[in-house]
Formats: structure tokens, C-alpha cells, sequence
């Protein structure tokens, strides 16, 4: 009677950065998760206005500042190799002594970025939020904005693992990772 092994097989073919960088330009949503493609339906008009709205509080005071980048969504930074994670934040920032020479940022950053902020659609559920919130800080991006526009509250993720709910009528602020910012919470949803 012959032996044979039992090897397990991959039901799904996975992806790396690079083959993710080089699909098609298609207008979808796309991110990488374990070697996983992942694609999500557009967001809806008041995220991208939320989203909007905190990205250019934010790269104002970046640039008065030079502290670094501010970046738009669907903005890649390469979380993890083997299997890669490429993953999107709505808004993100990226310390100036921490970004690669101006040559090396054609394609995703090989880094967390110091604030990844996340903007919660409608459909999205909860738990896949926390998860998104948690993978980047273990990733190593010190400071994740989860922002609810419905409730009108921004919960704030510390590396340190500190989770604090600010409401509408409360302050955000960039702590160590964006020195001298302080955003009013109603302002974001204006």
C-alpha cells in the first residue's frame, strides 16, 4: 500500500507588493493582506469629505512645520514581506527622518507610517476596524485616528496600547508624533 503525504494546498494564490503595484489602474480599492488581495467598494461621499477635510488639517501643519509628509488614501506602505501586507490608511503621516530619498518613493514605502488615520464607512464592521487599528501599531505606526463620522467621535490608539474616545466637543492631538497639533473633533466633520 503506498503512502501518501497530505500536504497542504493554498486555496488562494498569493500575491506580493510588487504584483499588487503593478495591477491595472481600474479605479478599484485594493490592499494586501498576508499575501491576500482584498478589495473594497469605494467610499462613500461624507467619508471622502472626513477624510479630506483631516488630511489637509494635516499636511498644513506639516508643511508650516516640516515635519515630514501628509499623504492621501490609497497610499501603500509595505507592512510586512513574506507574506506581504500592503495596506492603505485614509490619511497617513510620515516623519521627514524616516522617509527614503525623494528616488524610492515611486513605489510603497517599506514602513509604517508614525500616524495612519481611518476613516469608519457605514458598512464597515467594528471588529474589522479594531483589527485594522491594532495591525497598524504592531506594525509599528505609533499613533492610528479611528474616526466615526455618524457618532462624531475619533478614537485615539497609543502605542502603548491606550485607547482614548474624544467627542465632537473635545481635541485631538498630535502628541510626540506631530508636535503643536490640536484639532477640534466638530472641525472634521464640517
Amino acid at each position: 500500500m503506498a503512502v501518501v503525504s497530505a500536504q497542504p494546498v493554498s486555496a488562494v494564490a498569493l500575491m506580493t507588493a510588487e504584483q499588487l503595484m503593478d495591477l491595472p489602474d481600474d479605479g478599484r480599492r485594493r490592499e494586501l493582506v498576508d499575501g491576500e488581495l482584498k478589495e473594497m467598494a469605494p467610499a462613500g461621499f461624507h467619508h471622502g469629505q472626513v477624510a479630506l477635510t483631516i488630511g489637509a488639517l494635516l499636511r498644513d501643519h506639516v508643511r508650516r512645520d516640516r515635519l515630514g509628509v501628509a499623504v492621501a488614501a490609497e497610499t501603500g506602505f509595505r507592512l510586512s514581506r513574506d507574506p506581504d501586507t500592503v495596506r492603505a490608511p485614509d490619511v497617513a503621516f510620515v516623519a521627514e527622518h524616516r522617509l527614503p530619498p525623494r528616488s524610492e518613493r515611486q513605489r510603497f514605502l517599506d514602513l509604517a507610517p508614525d500616524l495612519a488615520v481611518e476613516v469608519v464607512s457605514p458598512s464597515d464592521r467594528a471588529a474589522d476596524v479594531t483589527e485594522k487599528a491594532l495591525a497598524w501599531l504592531a506594525a509599528g505606526t505609533s499613533l492610528v485616528w479611528v474616526v466615526y463620522p455618524v457618532q462624531r467621535v475619533v478614537a485615539v490608539h497609543a502605542a502603548d496600547g491606550t485607547v482614548a474616545h474624544v467627542r465632537a466637543d473635545g481635541e485631538i492631538e498630535g502628541g510626540e508624533v506631530l508636535p503643536g497639533l490640536r484639532l477640534p473633533v466638530a472641525d472634521l466633520f464640517e
